[in-house]
């Protein structure tokens, strides 16, 4: 079933991206902002947020409405402005096996000289322009028209603790990694990850459908435990995974000194001369590959990657215990019960 969904996902992103000159008038205003934004949005990706969508809405709809997979491509663009972002704030290069967004773009400014702006600048605006064209591709499902109004509500809302999110965990980046605690992690996972990516999605989808509030609270539940684990894993992933296996930039957590559950359990396992050195390491604006090396061996050999596995394999377990409760139909219910072990493979 999740297959089968994707396929008319990627199906209806095609003929969004072929639509938007006509949509938009992009080509017309800028070929290279319409260039950009089409071979960024149809770079292979999971899906997972447009997936859930309709997974969610299919579950309590009485039938499908039209415009169902083209309102479902709004979490897509959502995803796509927060990468952009993300990229830029991260300083990374790689997204999905090529280069970010704002790596393109300063490729394409390198032809000029003397300007005051870069590829970073072009590519917040970039970002900007696709969570506006998000809220356009959400109207597009013909539902019950108070149904769309508390969905899209709930839309923006995600785009509101997403942002937060990222701000708290950028402040959170000046602090030492001593005084943060598993509770500001788990808050800084919930709003910039859990949300957007498995509890918006999934209420939402419920909230068009017309479900009951009961459900509502029971999908959100069940994605903050999935989100939860989720950001542990990619926190593993980019501490220890190749970047041709991730298709984005590797050790970019302690280049940026953010704060994971990773760094945090190895920092409070370290000798006194491995925090010192770690702190040192984290405080610094641009360490080196060898410092970066140090802290990954720290992390390896203190037992943290092991004790992130446990708490992904009792978040996954909550999660499957809360779609357990829910009163959705069979086929859904059992892709939600199964979507753990699906999407937590590191």
């Amino acid at each position: 079933m999740f297959n089968e969904i994707k396929n008319k996902i990627e199906s209806s992103l095609r003929r969004y991206a072929a639509s938007i000159d006509r949509a938009y008038k992009l080509m017309d205003i800028s070929p290279v902002l319409s260039e950009r934004i089409k071979e960024y949005l149809l770079r292979p990706g999971k899906r997972v947020r447009s997936c859930l969508f309709v997974v969610s809405y299919l579950g309590y709809a009485p039938r499908q409405k039209p415009g169902l997979y083209e309102s479902a491509l709004a979490f897509e663009l959502l995803h796509n402005f927060m990468l952009i972002h993300d990229d830029i704030i991260d300083r990374s290069a790689l997204r999905r096996g090529k280069p970010a967004m704002h790596t393109l773009l300063d490729r394409h400014l390198a032809r000029y000289t003397g300007l005051k702006f870069n590829g970073s600048d072009l590519g917040i605006v970039i970002a900007d322009v696709i969570y506006a064209m998000s809220i356009d591709a959400f109207m597009a499902i013909r539902e019950n028209r108070s149904n769309k109004e508390a969905a899209l509500k709930k839309f923006t809302r995600a785009a509101v603790f997403t942002g937060s999110g990222e701000f708290v965990e950028m402040l959170a980046g000046a602090k030492p990694i001593g005084r943060i605690t598993m509770e500001d992690l788990y808050r800084i996972y919930d709003l910039k990850t859990a949300h957007y990516t498995f509890c918006a999605p999934l209420a939402i989808g419920a909230l068009l459908a017309g479900a009951p509030s009961r459900e509502i609270s029971l999908l959100t539940e069940y994605g903050i435990s999935l989100g939860r684990a989720f950001q542990i894993n990619d926190d593993i992933l980019d501490m220890c995974a190749p970047e041709y296996q991730t298709g984005k930039s590797t050790l970019t957590d302690i280049k940026e000194s953010k704060k994971t559950l990773l760094l945090w359990h190895a920092f409070r396992k370290a000798s006194r001369s491995e925090r010192r050195i770690m702190q040192r390491i984290l405080d610094k604006p641009k360490p080196g590959i060898k410092e970066l090396e140090y802290v990954r061996n720290v992390v390896k050999s203190s037992g943290s990657i092991d004790f992130c596995r446990g708490q992904i394999e009792q978040l996954a377990a909550s999660a499957i215990a809360k779609s357990s409760r829910l009163n959705i139909r069979p086929g859904c219910l059992k892709l939600l019960a199964d979507f753990p072990s699906k999407i937590l493979r590191y």
